[in-house]
């Protein structure tokens, strides 16, 4: 069975609908909605929407994900259903964020949209984020200085590409060089594109087509790890120091 044979019927289930009354929801007949769930024939991309207004589940989780391995409670709804995002919290309800390391840079691309490998990642949580969803990226090379290879970003998620403020920095996730971190000039009113500067001015700018952007993620806060010795940067380390920085401003406060 297909993955979007098996998530119909498991989100059917979920909302305790027969097939006749989902049926009547989508205003298809049963048997075409049978067919679907019995991996007999796949539906059209304006059925594949209908499915996703309905369930609030982003398409490509639809047809990419296994969502019977997934707790729907915990995704989270953002403009269109575009893509997906996890929600998780720790045991006083407070969110975590997800840190997505170098190592696994490179499977974010294929990952974005798929809850099993955010469950892979490590997670923190950071008292002093401001509300919204927020996720940390190692960032690599040396074009943003005065942050280094090995630092971390962290980001609040951007629901709208029009809300990128001009001059500000971001880590996009793009189609083609995947994780960068940039600062951006909003051109879209003019020509339909966003400007990517490196602050180092050994780097050229360059201009990045809309359709290119997946995600967009405007910086909160950064730690700068360059100084750390090689056996200090491994993630438990890193872990640690992130959460120790929850009692250095506790004290401060005090």
């Amino acid at each position: 069975m297909s993955k979007i044979a098996k998530n119909i019927r498991h989100l059917r289930a979920l909302e305790s609908l027969s097939q006749e009354q989902l049926a009547d929801e989508l205003k298809i007949t049963r048997s075409r909605l049978g067919s679907y769930e019995e991996g007999r024939s796949e539906p059209s991309i304006e059925m594949l929407i209908k499915l996703s207004n309905y369930f609030h589940v982003a398409v490509d989780a639809m047809v990419k994900v296994d969502l019977t391995r997934t707790k729907l409670n915990t995704l989270m709804d953002i403009e269109n259903n575009r893509t997906l995002f996890p929600i998780y919290l720790d045991r006083e309800d407070n969110d975590l964020i997800e840190v997505v390391p170098a190592k696994a840079a490179a499977g974010y691309l294929n990952g974005y949209a798929d809850p099993e490998y955010f469950d892979s990642l490590p997670k923190m949580n950071l008292p002093f984020i401001p509300v919204g969803k927020h996720r940390a990226f190692s960032i690599k090379g040396d074009s943003m200085p005065p942050l280094k290879d090995g630092s971390y970003v962290v980001g609040k998620y951007v629901e709208s590409l029009k809300d990128i403020k001009s001059e500000r920095t971001y880590v996009l996730l793009t189609r083609h060089d995947g994780i960068v971190y940039k600062r951006v000039f909003n051109n879209i009113k003019k020509d339909g594109t966003l400007i990517l500067h490196s602050d180092n001015p050994a780097y050229q700018p360059y201009s990045l087509q809309l359709h290119d952007v997946l995600e967009v993620w405007e910086f909160t806060c950064c730690l700068n790890l360059s100084d750390s010795r090689p056996d200090e940067l491994n993630m438990n380390s890193i872990m640690n120091m992130l959460r120790s920085m929850k009692v250095e401003l506790a004290s401060i406060k005090k």
